[in-house]
């Protein structure tokens, strides 16, 4: 495996995280957390060093799943986790960025995360309703406490991360980016790019479809959040199988599978950026750490622009209630 920086940040990881949500809710039926805790500790052989959580996936069983699996090795990896929602009846129930719920947040997740300190702090959406100044200043007086050590965002825009930034340094931004969701080249890559920030990419492979194991046919289970994303009906997805069908014949030719393609055309976009694939199965975890192996020429990439670029997309990529909460 190989390592990244995150912008100029000095955090450096693996090539390939991994996201760890999945092992605990939306895409079907949990894990259980035996199984939980072993597919991260395979993903800590194969040489993944960066581990993605937040306190609402679950809620909470997930930063308890992956404190356990990775106490054994805390010192030679990095932890995200996520603050800014209120959890009320075990559900999200609206957002909250205010300094002192922050606070709140980081204690709680040290503790489930058994250890002193956050790597990486996102505030995991834009509150509208708490300058992102005040977001920044608390996250910064968490550094000076040892309790964290970078702060991140997610899915804020442009003009928010410079804000951000102007106060405490923003050592990452994730959010949604793959080959069939480019709107980040628009300005968010060149606002990172000028300051210097790193980029994590969720749903790289675009929850699953890029992969080219998901077709029109295929059926969720009933609390798979899927079967709520527009893009992921029956009838977008029969439209959108043409990308990924041009997909697996070029991942042919290329001696890779359509999901190591992807996370390559990922790796070869800017080496600050550092996807973070997630996926329950041993099987799918080597596939993904192999794509640090798949090397893109740069014909490659033009081809794969020119094919993306003559393909059109169907369906947004959240239901409207949570594309409300992305881009502020």
């Amino acid at each position: 495996m190989q390592n990244r920086k995150l912008g100029k940040s000095g955090l450096e990881v693996s090539a390939l995280g991994f996201g760890c949500m999945g092992i605990s809710q939306s895409y079907g039926r949990p894990s259980s957390r035996e199984d939980g805790i072993a597919i991260i500790r395979s993903a800590v052989d194969a040489g993944v060093t960066f581990f993605d959580t937040a306190e609402v996936y679950g809620p909470y069983t997930n930063e308890d799943l992956v404190g356990e699996a990775l106490e054994p090795v805390r010192d030679q990896v990095a932890i995200a986790t996520k603050f800014g929602f209120n959890i009320e009846a075990g559900k999200m129930a609206g957002l909250n960025s205010r300094p002192a719920q922050i606070r709140a947040v980081a204690d709680a997740s040290l503790k489930r995360l058994r250890t002193d300190r956050i790597d990486l702090f996102y505030q995991h959406r834009v509150d509208p309703d708490v300058p992102i100044e005040d977001v920044a200043g608390a996250v910064k007086d968490l550094i000076a406490q040892g309790k964290v050590r970078h702060f991140g965002l997610s899915e804020a825009a442009a003009a928010t991360i410079r804000r951000a930034h102007a106060v405490q340094p923003v050592a990452a931004l994730q959010s949604e980016y793959s080959l069939w969701w480019r709107e980040p080249e628009r300005e968010v890559l060149p606002t990172l790019e000028e300051l210097g920030i790193g980029f994590v990419p969720f749903s790289p492979l675009g929850k699953g479809f890029l992969t080219g194991t998901i077709d029109d046919k295929t059926t969720f289970e009933p609390n798979d959040f899927r079967n709520a994303v527009p893009r992921f009906t029956e009838e977008n997805r029969k439209a959108n199988l043409t990308f990924v069908e041009w997909l697996k014949t070029f991942a042919e030719r290329k001696g890779a599978t359509p999901a190591q393609l992807a996370l390559a055309w990922l790796l070869a976009r800017k080496p600050w950026i550092v996807p973070i694939p997630g996926t329950t199965k041993r099987h799918r975890l080597d596939e993904n750490v192999a794509a640090v192996d798949v090397h893109l020429t740069a014909e490659d990439l033009r081809e794969i622009d020119r094919a993306a670029s003559q393909i059109e997309l169907h369906g947004a990529r959240y239901p409207e209630q949570l594309l409300k909460m992305v881009g502020r």
